[in-house]
């Protein structure tokens, strides 16, 4: 290999500063520098996310200068750094926050049940739901307990009503279906004897349970 042939000459692992002039780019932004702005400094407090662009050597001189709390007293970047452990976002009191104060405001409603917390659900979802929050003392909402046990609910089924029904809807009821089914109401015709069993046989659950 020929270590003298003018094919090495092109070979550059970093380009020079000639060619770094003349690469395209914004320039830099320091006043007189003709060289590539490129890298980016930050502009300063209340300019966040602005940047100058300025060539290695300027931005180098910039950083070294830099200072984000220029102009600020000593308890003014106190209290920014204080405010930066929970990254500037606000904060109040233990048990106070913007439902509480809405409810104390004047004219507001109580809250349900006179309860003295409260908690976001503005779909209803929750109370939906029957659930209740995860606080001390809080009691998870019950679903409401069936009015009667099931072979009641399937008899007024059996006979098309609900549980609703009371003992005299029962009786007009069962004296209508007992009259439709019957094979003298169908000329003779027992094809609904199986009906009419299931029908007796409700008429009697629910007399057993008392509701007629």
């Amino acid at each position: 290999m020929d270590l003298n042939s003018p094919l090495f000459d092109r070979i550059r692992i970093k380009p020079t500063c000639e060619d770094a002039a003349g690469s395209t780019g914004p320039a830099c932004e320091r006043p007189g520098c003709t060289q590539p702005g490129l890298h980016r400094a930050p502009k300063g407090r209340r300019q966040e996310g602005q940047y100058w662009r300025f060539c290695m050597e300027h931005v180098r001189e910039y950083n070294a200068s830099y200072n984000y709390f220029a102009g600020m007293n000593d308890a003014a970047v106190q209290a920014f750094q204080k405010d930066a452990v929970i990254g500037h976002r606000p904060t109040w009191a233990m048990g106070v926050n913007g439902a509480a104060r809405e409810a104390a405001s004047p004219g507001a409603k109580p809250a349900a049940g006179n309860r003295d917390w409260d908690y976001v659900d503005p779909l209803g979802i929750l109370r939906a739901a029957g659930v209740a929050p995860d606080r001390p003392g809080a009691k998870r909402a019950e679903p409401p307990r069936p009015r009667h046990s099931a072979p009641v609910r399937k008899a007024l089924d059996v006979m098309g009503l609900d549980e609703s029904a009371d003992a005299a809807a029962i009786k007009a009821q069962y004296k209508v279906l007992v009259k439709r089914f019957h094979p003298d109401a169908n000329g003779g015709d027992r094809s609904f004897e199986d009906r009419l069993r299931d029908i007796i046989r409700a008429h009697d659950t629910l007399r057993a349970a008392g509701l007629c």
